[in-house]
């Protein structure tokens, strides 16, 4: 009896073993019913991760150059446990990501892994990218929405020529603005979808860094289009009233681009531009933009984006849902960085003619202001006055409070300057003090977060980790509830002032006179029509 009972556990500890794997995959897997299909994503650390789901078909042949369509339904279950491709792009700044790919479109979802019944609030991430580059894959979404108990979701839209490319021959209610398009798309599939993933779709915060943070500011201007899509909205390192370029003005580019390609046309330009190479065509458009971080911003005048955003927001014209915004302390030092990177050399005796190709008859009075001599470096000193102000490029210091304050008189906003020049580098050395640049503050977000899918950004320093872990809880509670607050921190007060401004520097958290710190009376004296007084 003994031995027959022995027998019988072996074979069932046999049975358990050669089950093992297979029920550790069941387990390790889960799969959710889209209005498309059913997609299967794994479980990793106690979260649900939904990766490369389509929300929109590959963009090419007659889709290219024209609004998103909707991704065809499939059948079975759909692997959902890798990135999809990045959409087209070419190298930049040194940065080693590239991509010819153009079936792009997709969707990333990542959920705690408990509590499967109550509908948890959603943050969308809008990755950054100068609006030419960069990839939902390279932002790890775990630890916010751990920290949040939120939905975490991102994605990819089209870039550079194939995005942000004006030109007479495309739909004129959408010209330009395709890349923005598809991030609406990406909104409405979550609208739709959400729920099944556990998220609630009357709960949506709209979020982005950089370029991605404009594509929110073109949300937050086109309420005809997107109202009802999110109900707060995060703008990090850019400037919803940054004078934009005109549609007229975006098609001049189009045109020269497709001049190049053999394109010129205007009958037949649309279907020869969808014939070319998708090689070529970042050929083209990287040759017209030349060293210029400006030549494919939205542009304004269509639907995608009907006024430019001081003349909206003034009259009213946007979706009304609280705003948290700011950006970095020396965000365009990082620009500078990659300037001195590819040959300039910035010198005392240099100093004022650099700065004269961006301040024209000014640049006097800028130097009186900012003179070289007060910094440790002649290119930190033109990374700082880019930094608290430049009239054609919306990430700097002035240009975010001007914003704040023009939204204040409509919805609550909460600003802030990320100041932590204990931050770790987003570039090579160039040589110079390069403090808290654009971009820094992301691995506080997104913890080891790096330019590059090759390689993970450091550990942070403990002064800078304790700081992330505050921001961190800052972000997810005015995901959660509108408001932002972190235990144990300072409060943070709604924007009212320009002293009210959350300083989100180690040792230094708090509020303080963000106006005083970046001269933004001294710029508000050189461009009026730019920066209204307070």
């Amino acid at each position: 009896m003994f031995r027959i009972a022995s027998a019988l556990a072996g074979i069932g500890l046999f049975v358990a073993i050669a089950l093992a794997p297979s029920r550790a995959a069941e387990a390790s897997s889960v799969v959710v019913m889209t209005d498309k299909g059913a997609v299967r994503g794994a479980i990793n650390n106690d979260m649900r991760e939904f990766k490369g789901i389509p929300y929109a078909r590959p963009p090419v042949g007659d889709l290219r150059f024209a609004m998103p369509a909707d991704a065809l339904v499939w059948s079975g279950e759909r692997d959902a446990t890798a990135f999809g491709s990045p959409c087209p792009q070419a190298e930049r700044y040194g940065i080693p990501e590239s991509s010819d790919n153009e079936d792009c479109l997709f969707i990333n979802v990542t959920v705690p892994n408990r509590d499967l019944d109550r509908k948890r609030p959603v943050l969308v991430w809008i990755h950054g990218g100068a609006f030419v580059g960069g990839s939902s894959s390279l932002y790890p979404l775990d630890a916010l929405a751990r920290s949040g108990d939120a939905v975490v979701v991102s994605m990819n839209y089209r870039l550079g020529v194939f995005g942000f490319v004006a030109h007479p021959g495309f739909d004129a209610d959408h010209n330009g603005g395709y890349g923005l398009e598809d991030q609406r798309a990406a909104l409405r599939w979550v609208k739709r979808n959400i729920a099944a993933f556990g998220g609630d779709p009357d709960r949506v915060t709209v979020a982005g860094e950089s370029a991605g943070a404009a594509g929110v500011c073109m949300h937050i201007l086109a309420p005809d289009e997107t109202q009802g899509l999110f109900s707060q909205a995060i703008v990090q390192s850019a400037g919803c009233v940054t004078p934009l370029p005109t549609v007229t003005d975006g098609a001049r580019i189009g045109e020269t681009i497709a001049a190049k390609l053999g394109c010129s046309d205007a009958p037949t330009a649309l279907a020869c531009l969808r014939k070319v190479a998708v090689k070529d065509l970042l050929a083209a458009a990287a040759d017209v933009a030349g060293s210029s971080i400006v030549t494919f911003l939205p542009v304004t005048g269509t639907r995608t984006v009907p006024l430019p955003g001081a003349q909206a927001i003034r009259a009213g014209k946007f979706v009304h849902v609280p705003v948290m915004m700011g950006g970095t302390r020396d965000e365009l030092r990082l620009y500078v960085a990659y300037a001195v990177q590819a040959g300039l050399k910035v010198t005392a005796d240099n100093y004022a003619a650099t700065l004269r190709e961006t301040y024209g008859d000014d640049t006097d009075a800028v130097v009186g202001k900012y003179p070289s001599s007060a910094y440790s470096s002649p290119a930190a000193a033109l990374g700082t006055v880019w930094s608290d102000f430049r009239a054609d490029v919306g990430v700097n210091n002035c240009i975010y409070l001007e914003t704040a304050k023009l939204l204040r008189k409509s919805v609550p906003v909460y600003e802030s300057v990320f100041g932590d020049r204990d931050a770790p580098p987003v570039t090579a050395d160039p040589g110079f003090e390069m403090g808290a640049v654009h971009s820094s503050e992301l691995p506080y977000l997104f913890p080891h977060f790096d330019n590059t899918t090759r390689l993970a950004g450091p550990n942070l320093a403990p002064d800078s980790l304790a700081l992330a872990r505050t921001m961190t809880a800052y972000w997810t509670s005015f995901v959660n509830s509108g408001k932002p607050s972190a235990p144990g921190a300072p409060a943070w007060e709604p924007f009212t002032a320009e002293d009210k401004v959350m300083n989100l520097t180690p040792r230094q958290l708090g509020g303080f006179d963000a106006s005083a710190a970046h001269q933004c009376p001294f710029w508000r004296s050189l461009y009026p029509s730019v920066l209204t007084q307070p």
